[in-house]
């Protein structure tokens, strides 16, 4: 019976075993497998760098796309947060800056990140932001207010069956998730 039991013991930590190997590797593999799902979904929103220098299109002036900004607060966020300009006709190819004005209404400071989405998604790859306050985190001090700049073009080999898009910002406290 002890033989009997111990090749029982020995398949149960070899079948332990390789549950654990095959749970490790499929947490490993989740990160690629997401951004392949979400660039299949067209959600896979990369924030272009800020050092991107201004590239040099050919702008389009006979074709124009509208352009919206929409502001939003994740609700534990204690700020006020809204695009000085709610949209915006633009030729591809030039370069635009719109500003975003942003309050920490808490008499403590705050350190908040502004994640940027676009949709149609398809259309991200066209967007190019040179200058986006979305690009680093922000400290707010108490009672603080700030103009933040956008700075960006479209690219005139945007297809021409997309008329509008849409660049929404939300506002995220994030002061207790990062070490100051």
């Amino acid at each position: 019976m002890s033989d009997d039991l111990e090749k029982k013991n020995s398949k149960l930590v070899v079948k332990l075993v390789l549950i654990a190997v095959l749970m490790f590797g499929f947490g490993y593999a989740l990160v690629p497998l997401y951004d392949v799902l979400c660039d299949f979904a067209g959600q896979n929103i990369k924030v272009q760098g800020s050092s991107e220098a201004e590239s040099t299109f050919a702008v389009d002036a006979t074709r124009e796309i509208r352009v919206e900004f929409i502001t939003s607060l994740n609700a534990r966020t204690p700020m006020t947060f809204r695009a000085e300009t709610t949209s915006l006709n633009v030729h591809p190819g030039q370069y635009y800056t719109v500003n975003f004005y942003a309050k920490n209404n808490s008499n403590t400071q705050i350190k908040a990140q502004a994640i940027p989405s676009i949709s149609p998604g398809q259309t991200e790859e066209f967007f190019k932001k040179v200058q986006c306050f979305c690009f680093t985190t922000q400290t707010f001090e108490a009672q603080e207010e700030k103009t933040m700049p956008v700075r960006f073009t479209v690219d005139p080999k945007l297809p021409d069956r997309y008329k509008t898009i849409t660049l929404s910002y939300t506002f995220f406290d994030i002061t207790n998730r990062i070490e100051n």
